[in-house]
């Protein structure tokens, strides 16, 4: 049963963040968590950092960008053998934006509600 999500974005301050803090009120039953893979952006500004131990507890993994799925696989190699989700979202929206609510929610919303269904 996927209990665990997991958003990836660069630095986890804006899509992926948004998506972690929109579906965990929308399914509050269900963990979500976010993370960036820029490491040292994510130190500088406080977020998640991608760890190996966060992809390993994920029962679903969404990256906003083939880039992040990319460098993800890059670095772990064969060792991850989960699915990896691209949702195709570019760094053009701000923190719980309108139109970033809109697109998480077309691109995610009915999966969701289908796969959470008891």
């Amino acid at each position: 049963m996927h209990q665990n999500i997991l958003f990836i974005c660069s630095a986890n301050k804006q899509r992926s963040k948004t998506a972690e803090d929109y579906f965990s009120a929308k399914y509050p039953e269900k963990t979500f968590t976010s993370a960036g893979t820029n490491l040292k952006i994510c130190e500088r500004e406080g977020t998640n950092p991608l760890t190996i131990a966060l992809l390993e507890e994920a029962d679903l993994i969404f990256v906003m960008e083939n880039r992040h799925k990319k460098q993800i696989t890059d670095f772990l190699r064969a060792k991850l053998t989960k699915d990896i989700t691209v949702l195709n979202i570019p760094d053009l929206y701000k923190y719980y934006s309108k139109e970033l609510i809109d697109i998480l929610e077309d691109k995610l919303g009915q999966y969701f509600d289908k796969i959470f269904a008891v």
